[in-house]
């Protein structure tokens, strides 16, 4: 059975994925490109990773206990359930890099990524390696981290929970909004801080 968490918090769980998502990012860059950023924000959050992962909960559940928003239930094996799950997730951000990649581009006027140097991408905001390692990321939290954290988040003294969520989420919000105008407005990325982790790279430390 599916449980069922109240919007407060959920509001903390989506802070802690976008915090998370901010520590993903950062180590995929570390590991491939040998440096840390900000990465366009001003708060160590990515809120559209919480937003995508706690809207992939109200509509799908979790892995082993699969509920079409919380209503239909999803039957089979716990291997199936997953396989369905993972299939789901790499649609939704196949989609979801589409959609925002095309909106950042026509909001912002510049390429907010590019994947057109992997194989078997599709067009330059998608390809299905990608889409295959977030959905197996994704699934993979989702069955093993989304109920133990939310556990421990519902420790938290009822009379705090609220206020903490509804602080946490115009924080997250203003830093967006704030961040995105900035972008707009110089047709760019917004880095505030860079740090390389090889100090042989220094020398390629992009101009701001």
């Amino acid at each position: 059975m599916t449980n069922i968490y109240d919007i407060y918090s959920l509001g903390i769980m989506v802070a802690v994925i976008s915090f998370l998502g901010f520590c993903l990012e950062n180590l995929w860059l570390a590991a491939t490109k040998g440096f840390i950023d900000n990465r366009n924000m001003h708060l160590p959050f990515l809120m559209g990773y919480g937003v995508l992962v706690v809207g992939m909960y109200l509509i799908l559940g979790t892995p082993e206990h699969m509920a079409l928003t919380g209503q239909i239930y999803v039957s089979g094996t716990k291997a199936q359930k997953f396989l369905i799950y993972f299939l789901c997730s790499m649609v939704i951000v196949t989609v979801g890099e589409l959609v925002l990649g095309h909106l950042m581009e026509w909001i912002c006027g510049f390429e907010y990524w590019n994947y057109n140097w992997i194989p078997l991408h599709i067009t330059k905001y998608t390809s299905i390696p990608t889409s295959i390692g977030f959905a197996a990321i994704i699934t993979s939290f989702m069955g093993a981290c989304f109920d133990p954290i939310m556990s421990v988040i519902g420790m938290i003294n009822t009379q705090d929970i609220e206020p903490l969520s509804i602080m946490l989420m115009v924080m997250l919000t203003a830093d967006l909004i704030v961040s995105f105008r900035q972008m707009r407005k110089k047709h760019g990325l917004n880095v505030r801080w860079i740090k390389y982790i090889r100090q042989e790279d220094e020398k390629l430390l992009p101009k701001t």
